[in-house]
């Protein structure tokens, strides 16, 4: 559970990266889903 939990966490620090330095889609494409499933891993 604990490498998921940081593996979904660099995903969703990378997606708003992209978002600061490139395009705000990239949040939307990439972070945005690692972070429901952080949410949900947190819960489950």
């Amino acid at each position: 559970a604990y490498i998921s939990i940081f593996f979904l966490s660099c995903v969703v620090i990378a997606g708003v990266y992209g978002a600061i330095t490139v395009s705000k889609k990239i949040f939307y494409v990439q972070g945005m889903p690692a972070l429901i499933a952080l949410i949900l891993l947190h819960f489950i």
